[in-house]
């Protein structure tokens, strides 16, 4: 009101810049309050929904039948001087006088007010800004007129006491309570205003609803479901997939497939960069410009050409990308802007939770998983142990347990020292499950110990797999210097579930026994370090390199 009055506006302009400053927001009830309180940038889809406030604010307003030119104030003091504001793109003097105004204080305001997102400008900036945006954004008189007179305009809120020193509104503007506003609304029969408020206020119920169902559970599977179902309830699609992506592969896999033609989906994958859910991932964006077809040109998959339209958003917290959402649709035409603004919400929300479930899977696989090796670790053994037990009683087939013990390892450990000796154990993991099915279970139980269970297995079979076992590792040859060798054995025992025992301690013990009977007989004593080629001809380098499995070589042996 101030400034109208150095402009000598008449008494219903100021009049009317005084109420435009309490409601020219007032079409924000028309925006998701989550949008509104967003910490962060908005999406461009929720920069358009924002921009309803002004058209939404003047229907609001509509009948009220204020004395003085209110509604010209609410509608367009988001336009802009150079004629790229909204809603109408007016520019220069087609924007009311009054608009220009408020647009400058405004602004002005809102930069200085602390934010979710930023910090409030000290003051000086805040000049400077107006000044860079004149000619561009505002009225170049009016904003030499605003800073020309501002320490006059301030002394003046002062000394009314309208001065917010802490700068702590988010809107701009008094909020009017909630209640107060939608009475207004329905006194004033503004129907299509009234309609997308109501549809704001149950958006932003029913993310509320989301936030709180995403957030009661912690397993992927329950998230994947609950967001695919979510999702269903507000967009229409024809098959939905879940992507999940594997940052040690590159590349995203179906995890969750729903609607037409989803047992086939069930096998797709795909790289950041290829197709349309590729895009998203790559750029980390909604996309709903690209063919559907993109995504299937390089897979099995024939009816290509059936969808028509599709939507990928990619699903993502702070710099852990993990994974993507596509929908696919029979339907021609694309996804509007208002559907991708609420699948990006329902996205985030699914984001945060997803991302709370993979960090609690990866801690539940770290506790159950030994870190030096890789294999799950004696409570990730007994894990597996009961899950067994509950197999085998509801299909009446047995399973053994396998003790593996290795032979001479400390030896490694005294001669090499302990980095040679935890290289040692990963390869004898991994010559030792490379040997197993690859439903077959092993752990690292302690120390050089190592257990497995096997599942229907006859004792002959078993018997087979500890007698490969125990060759394949007094084999292996760790190279540690160009001529310089360390090897160990293994010795295996086995139990049977039932026979043996029936609880897991049991069962180790049974098998630690036999293990023991069998390293009985590999005994042959310490042989190393030697050198192959002075200890014995060349002739028998071939029969000294299998002495045995507790032998360490210096040397050759070749």
């Amino acid at each position: 009101a101030g400034l109208g009055k150095l402009l000598k506006l008449s008494d219903l302009e100021i009049a009317a810049l005084r109420v435009g400053s309490y409601l020219h927001d007032v079409g924000k009830l028309a925006v998701p309050d989550h949008i509104l309180n967003k910490p962060g940038a908005l999406t461009p889809a929720e920069f358009e929904k924002t921009k309803v406030h002004t058209v939404v604010g003047a229907e609001i307003l509509t009948r009220v039948n204020f004395p003085y030119p209110v509604l010209p104030i609410v509608r367009h003091h988001h336009e802009r001087w150079d004629g790229c504001g909204y809603p109408d793109g007016l520019s220069g003097e087609e924007i009311p006088v009054t608009a220009r105004i408020m647009a400058i204080v405004d602004c002005f305001d809102s930069v200085r007010e602390e934010r979710p997102f930023r910090p409030g400008l000290p003051r000086d900036q805040a000049i400077e800004m107006l000044r860079k945006e004149a000619r561009s954004h505002f009225d170049p008189e009016l904003v030499s007129l605003f800073i020309a007179n501002l320490d006059g305009l301030e002394a003046q809120i002062n000394a009314l006491g309208l001065m917010d020193e802490k700068h702590i509104s988010t809107t701009g503007g008094p909020i009017v309570p909630a209640s107060r506003n939608l009475e207004l609304v329905v006194t004033n029969r503004s129907l299509a205003a009234y309609d997308q408020i109501r549809n704001a206020h149950r958006e932003g119920y029913a993310l509320y609803e989301m936030a709180r169902t995403f957030g009661s559970s912690l397993e992927v599977k329950n998230t994947l479901s609950v967001l695919v179902d979510k999702v269903s309830h507000i967009v229409p699609f024809d098959t939905c997939i879940v992507y999940l992506y594997d940052d040690t592969k590159g590349f995203a896999s179906a995890a969750l497939a729903v609607g037409l033609n989803a047992e086939t989906m069930q096998a797709q994958c795909i790289a950041p960069g290829e197709g349309a859910t590729g895009f998203a991932l790559a750029n980390r964006r909604a996309i709903s410009e690209l063919h559907p077809s993109l995504d299937f040109k390089d897979t099995q998959f024939a009816p290509v050409d059936e969808y028509h339209s599709m939507a990928s958003l990619p699903l993502f917290k702070g710099d852990l990308l993990l994974g993507a959402l596509s929908i696919y649709s029979l339907a021609a035409g694309k996804y509007s802007d208002d559907q991708i603004r609420l699948l990006e919400a329902v996205t985030r929300l699914a984001s945060d939770a997803l991302a709370n479930a993979v960090n609690h899977a990866r801690a539940e696989s770290n506790a159950l998983t030994d870190p030096l090796s890789g294999l799950p670790n004696a409570r990730g053994l007994q894990v597996r142990f009961d899950e067994e037990v509950s197999r085998s009683q509801r299909t009446n087939c047995a399973f053994q347990v396998i003790m593996l013990d290795l032979d001479e390892f400390k030896l490694v450990n005294d001669t090499f020292g302990h980095q040679i000796g935890d290289r040692m154990l990963r390869e004898v993991a991994a010559l030792v499950q490379a040997q197993m099915r690859e439903y077959d279970f092993l752990a690292r139980y302690a120390g050089d110990e190592f257990v497995a269970i096997l599942p229907n297995l006859t004792a002959e079979q078993v018997t087979e797999l500890c007698e490969r076992i125990e060759k394949v590792v007094s084999t292996f040859s760790l190279q540690i210097r160009a001529d310089t060798y360390a090897r160990v054995g293994i010795s295996v025992g086995a139990a049977v579930f039932g026979e043996d025992g029936e609880s897991l301690d049991q069962l180790l013990i049974a098998a630690d026994e036999a293990m023991y009977r069998a390293k009985s007989t590999h005994k042959i004593g310490f042989l190393g370090p030697v050198n192959v080629e002075t200890a014995y001809p060349k002739a028998d380098a071939e029969q000294a390199s299998e002495i045995g499995a507790n032998t360490l070589i210096t040397g050759s042996i070749n």
